[in-house]
This record gives structure tokens, C-alpha cells and sequence, in this order.
């Protein structure tokens, strides 16, 4: 029964990394090999672990109570709006703004700055592949 629910996952996820473009498949395949590397047991990103990441709430770099739901709001096919700058946030969903998540260099951009933000460090390139894949199932 294991076996069966592992395979089940793994092409579940298999089908849902190709929804990603040709650049940004050949990132997340980085990202997993990169996480591999750090995790010997790492299979595949995970959408509940990209929540939980995208949803907890942290001390962030302006020493304030900040998550990414603070400037993205929960409904990713929204608006949102900087809380530093106010600013309005296209939204974030693929479903809802085609054009996101399709240009590498402004994602890991985007990923670098907003770990930042409210972590206040790096994101790992497991935490990076989670988040991506929770934002492609909204």
C-alpha cells in the first residue's frame, strides 16, 4: 500500500512539474538536484510545505510581524499590495496572470528578495521549489 501511495505521489507531481515552461522545468529540476544534494531522502517539492511557507508569519528584515500572505494576500489570484511601499501586486497565481512564473531570472529574483523579506535570509532550494509549486496550484 506504501509503494502504491508513493508512485501515486510521484506522478502526481511529475504531471503537475509539467506545467511549467521549458526555462523555468529546467530550474526546478536545478532546484531538485540541489536539494538532493542537501537531502539524501528528498523525492519532490511539496505544495502543503510551500503553504506552510508561504502562510507563517516571521519576524521579517523591518522587524515586523510579516509573511508572504502580508503583501500577496491568500487568494493568489488577487491583486496585492506592498505593505512597505503600497504598491499593487499583480497577482500571483499563473491561473489568474499568465505571466508569471515564466521568466527564471525574475523568479529567482523575486524568491531571493522575498526570503529576505520575511525570513531574513536565503531560501533553501527545497523551501524555493515548495513555494513554486504551491503558487502553481492556485
Amino acid at each position: 500500500m506504501k509503494k502504491a501511495l508513493i508512485s501515486l505521489q510521484i506522478i502526481s507531481v511529475c504531471l503537475f512539474a509539467s506545467e511549467f515552461n521549458p526555462q523555468m522545468s529546467q530550474y526546478i529540476t536545478e532546484l531538485k538536484k540541489e536539494a538532493q544534494s542537501v537531502d539524501k531522502n528528498f523525492i519532490d517539492f511539496d505544495i502543503n510545505r510551500g503553504e506552510q511557507i508561504f502562510t507563517s508569519k516571521h519576524i521579517g528584515k523591518k522587524g515586523i510581524e510579516i509573511s508572504c500572505v502580508s503583501c500577496h494576500g491568500l487568494n493568489l489570484s488577487e491583486k496585492g499590495k506592498n505593505t512597505a511601499t503600497n504598491k499593487l501586486i499583480e497577482p500571483l497565481s499563473p491561473q489568474a496572470n499568465p505571466q508569471r512564473l515564466t521568466d527564471v531570472k525574475d523568479v529567482q529574483k523575486w524568491l531571493r528578495r522575498n526570503f529576505q523579506d520575511v525570513y531574513v535570509r536565503e531560501g533553501s532550494a527545497q523551501e524555493k521549489g515548495d513555494v513554486l509549486y504551491y503558487i502553481m496550484s492556485k
